[in-house]
């Protein structure tokens, strides 16, 4: 199960995070540790230079995409090598999403698009969508028609 996938700024605040299966009381805690985790070990990291950590029977992977940083915990099945499948599918949506690496800025401008995608990709803690192609067509939003409101 893909316990959590938390996306931050270089400064620590939480820009998105999604939890599966991780009990309310325990969410500060995984939110403070790979917090500093990412503190510890992305200063002077490549834009997509992926990390592997291990806590207990859980497995994180995470990484640096432009002015972000994202991070991605597992379990059980979800191991290291499938945890960084997973991380290049949601690395490839955000640049998508956004037509390049994102700032900060432009990750929050299309904060709506990217949440979208990652419904997309994960659901209930299990991946479910994996090919760029489908992920773009299964998000794409029409305007509502101001005739039929």
């Amino acid at each position: 199960m893909l316990l959590a996938i938390l996306i931050s700024n270089f400064a620590g605040n939480i820009l998105l995070e999604r939890f599966n299966g991780v009990p309310s009381e325990e969410r500060l805690h995984w939110r403070t540790f790979l917090v500093k985790l990412g503190a510890d070990n992305l200063k002077g990291a490549r834009n997509e230079e992926l990390f592997v950590s291990s806590q207990k029977s859980v497995y994180i992977v995470y990484t640096v995409l432009g002015g972000v940083c994202i991070y991605i915990v597992g379990k059980d099945e979800y191991d290291e090598l499938a945890l960084t499948e997973v991380m290049f599918v949601i690395t490839s949506s955000i640049k998508d999403a956004c037509g390049k690496s994102p700032s900060e800025r432009l990750f929050l401008d299309k904060y709506g698009k990217i949440c979208l995608c990652l419904d997309e990709i994960v659901w209930k803690g299990i991946l479910e969508n994996t090919e760029k192609d489908r992920i773009r067509r299964l998000i794409g939003l029409k305007p509502p028609n101001p005739t039929e409101i």
